[in-house]
């Protein structure tokens, strides 16, 4: 396969420099606001100002089924994935009530649903429908996840999405929908990390101890499988079509300059194969929270990351991003509209 060709913009160092000039100068003792300090800087750097904000933002979950689950993986059946797409386009999803209390648009794009799910006309979500192959692909414990077609075709399905955005969105979270693709992500994040299934393979949606026995026999067996450790090939052998559009979409998000707020382990985890591909991506993420999945502890720690809230939660579509997003908004309007100390006549650290 010939991925394409990205082409990642320079970032702008003098308007991140005005921009943690501007930090210093605020009425507050340097660095007492963390890394809401750090994040108009970050978002100055990719805008080119030093006035950063984060609107318009956008939201994109991917969605697929997974032939994984006939070993057990989940404590769902794999019915429940096209159940919950039409649970967003009506509105009634976590991810759906929280982009609407935001008011951020949200796009669900299905790029491998194994089941009907009817009519998606509702107050929630826009559903689109992506096809990257004619069939549910591989098993990943017996065979690879996808032809390198159907991987070029979801990084496709991916960048597609973004194009369809609005021109100027700044911040993008991207989310995914696919009953066993935990599994998937544990798969990759132990091929990519050199990592045990008992350092990164978690309960998911749930599972009992017997199916975490199972879960993570499934992914030793696939990780043992699996000999072309690079980041596509991983991706290829390993992962999801979501996974794969979830690549594609973060970076054509890049290209566009966008930051890509960065929701939990499997949005991580994709994320952490285009940044060993593409390290320049990196300087888009900003990590909205820590996941109580056990991987995603390491996946973070593989990208050197600080997440901004650790909720405890593990529900995917992009909820814990989309949890973070008031603090992304909260930092860039701290750093438009506080005074500096020469405005407010306040007195600055003594020499």
């Amino acid at each position: 396969m010939r991925e394409p060709s990205w082409t990642f913009p320079t970032l702008d160092e003098d308007a991140a420099a005005r921009a943690a000039r501007r930090q210093a100068s605020l009425t507050k003792p340097a660095k007492s606001l963390g890394a809401l300090e750090e994040i108009p800087v970050q978002l100055g750097r990719l805008q080119g100002t030093d006035l950063p904000s984060v609107r318009p933002a956008a939201a994109i979950v991917f969605a697929a089924d997974h032939s994984v689950c006939q070993h057990g993986v989940s404590a769902y059946p794999s019915t429940v994935t096209a159940a919950m797409v039409r649970n967003f386009a009506v509105g009634g999803a976590a991810a759906s009530v929280a982009a609407s209390h935001l008011d951020i648009p949200l796009q669900v794009v299905d790029v491998g649903v194994a089941h009907p799910y009817g009519d998606t006309e509702g107050s929630g979500a826009i559903v689109s429908r992506h096809p990257v192959a004619e069939a549910i692909e591989g098993d990943i414990r017996a065979e690879d996840a996808m032809s390198w077609e159907t991987l070029a075709n979801a990084i496709d399905a991916g960048r597609t999405a973004v194009d369809r955005l609005c021109p100027d969105t700044r911040v993008l979270i991207l989310g995914e929908m696919g009953i066993g693709n935990t599994t998937l992500a544990s798969a990759m994040a132990c091929a990519l990390l050199d990592a045990t299934p008992q350092l990164v393979v978690g309960r998911g949606t749930g599972v009992d101890d017997a199916q975490l026995a199972t879960k993570r026999a499934v992914v030793r067996d696939a990780v043992e499988r699996v000999y072309d450790r690079s980041p596509l090939g991983v991706l290829r052998c390993l992962g999801g079509r979501e996974l794969a559009a979830i690549y594609g979409a973060a970076a054509r998000a890049c290209e566009r300059r966008m930051a890509i707020l960065v929701d939990g382990f499997i949005v991580s985890t994709a994320l952490l194969a285009l940044v060993r591909q593409h390290p320049e991506a990196g300087s888009h993420f900003v990590f909205g929270h820590r996941s109580r999945e056990p991987g995603h502890v390491a996946v973070l720690e593989a990208l050197g990351a600080r997440p901004l809230v650790d909720l405890s939660m593990a529900l995917g579509e992009g909820s814990g991003a989309l949890a973070a997003f008031p603090l992304l908004d909260l930092a860039c309007r701290l750093h438009r509209d506080m005074a500096t100390f020469d405005e407010a006549g306040v007195p600055e650290r003594d020499p």
